[in-house]
């Protein structure tokens, strides 16, 4: 094990350590910054399912969903300049979005999963994910699967296309240079939409698990297209080449450190002169948009502005006011504002519960017991 930990939170070293004996950790980082001055920062085990190379301080992996909050810092952005407006429908920004039904669906919608848009009917090829015209293009002709706004479900592997989408129309920038321009070089923050080739050295061999057992047919059942259709767009067989390296896919393919979502999650508020967001703008992000059960998780969820909110099915903490967004496999970014605390946990270990994953409970319960010890 690598890095510094203040002792007031040595339970959250033991608590990592633990996942490495008990859980099967192969290589992860965790970062934690409380009012926005680091306590615990440290690193250990491989970067590679064989165990042939060391998790390092500068290691990267991929952290799939905990990118749609990085995403949608960039919409909130927008917002906060009067880019655009939460209420306004896509398709004044995006014309072609207004197809198939889609003219009322709003930013708002959009950015709290409620569009109606999880899944593409018509099958494309495995390519498709790393052609952002293709993968847009696709979205904007797709009619809703629900009527837009009566209920929300996750969109998985779309929401990322969908935002960026509206990010690029409003910016003029791919979602990866706004991105990187705006929250990532202000912040020193190694995360990336998009790795340029000289990284990919650094970049954590990701173990994928099994391909869960969905049945169904591309264009019919909508849970299994949201997940394989494309094929690969969800990380399986993908994840550890060198072109989902670098393609721009914000629901599920930034990459980064514990460090660098911790950062993020601390600049949420004024830190080092840094302010991402305005209070009231964080406020309205955080605030529940959806809640109840997920149309495609079959499950409860809560969503703010593209931020997951704590619930009692997935908590992020004991603070009611929590927000972030969990990854495939078991990484989390989240700041809770009642405690001042922003967390960040990365790995490349991607077997486990989908859902109530050990190694980040475990990670998470210790950090409190030692705020409140």
């Amino acid at each position: 094990m690598h890095g510094r930990c203040d002792v007031k939170f040595a339970a959250v070293q033991e608590a990592f350590a633990a996942n490495f004996r008990e859980h099967g950790e192969i290589g992860a980082a965790v970062c934690i910054a409380v009012e926005g001055r680091t306590v615990i920062d440290i690193w250990a085990g491989s970067a590679d399912a064989a165990r042939t190379r060391d998790w390092n301080e500068d290691t990267i992996v991929n952290v799939f969903s905990v990118g749609k909050a990085m995403a949608s810092l960039c919409v909130l952005m927008l917002l906060e300049e009067g880019a655009l407006e939460l209420a306004q429908p896509v398709a004044r920004y995006w014309p072609e979005f207004a197809a198939a039904g889609k003219e009322a669906i709003t930013v708002q919608a959009l950015l709290s999963h409620r569009a109606g848009l999880p899944a593409l009917r018509r099958a494309l090829a495995p390519e498709a994910i790393y052609d952002w015209q293709a993968m847009t293009g696709a979205l904007a002709a797709e009619q809703p699967w629900w009527q837009p706004d009566t209920q929300h479900g996750y969109h998985v592997n779309t929401f990322g296309f969908l935002i960026g989408e509206l990010v690029r129309r409003v910016s003029g920038e791919p979602i990866g240079a706004f991105f990187k321009r705006r929250v990532a070089q202000p912040l020193g923050a190694d995360f990336h939409f998009g790795l340029p080739a000289e990284h990919h050295g650094r970049v954590a061999e990701f173990t994928f698990p099994e391909i869960p057992d969905f049945k169904g047919d591309v264009g019919e059942n909508m849970v299994f297209s949201a997940y394989f259709n494309p094929p690969g767009v969800s990380g399986n067989g993908t994840v550890n080449t060198p072109a989902w390296r670098e393609a721009e896919m914000p629901s599920g393919n930034g990459h980064s450190n514990a460090r660098a979502v911790a950062r993020i999650y601390s600049a949420l508020a004024a830190v080092d002169g840094v302010s991402l967001l305005a209070a009231d703008t964080l406020a309205l992000a955080t605030t529940e948009f959806s809640g109840g059960h997920d149309a495609v998780l079959d499950r409860p969820s809560r969503f703010g502005l593209g931020f997951q909110l704590t619930q009692p099915e997935r908590p992020l903490g004991p603070g009611q006011r929590s927000f972030g967004h969990f990854g495939a496999g078991g990484s989390l970014g989240f700041a809770d504002p009642d405690s001042g605390v922003a967390f960040g946990y990365t790995t490349n270990q991607g077997l486990g519960p989908r859902w109530q994953n050990p190694r980040n409970r475990g990670l998470v319960d210790a950090l409190y017991s030692a705020l409140n010890g």
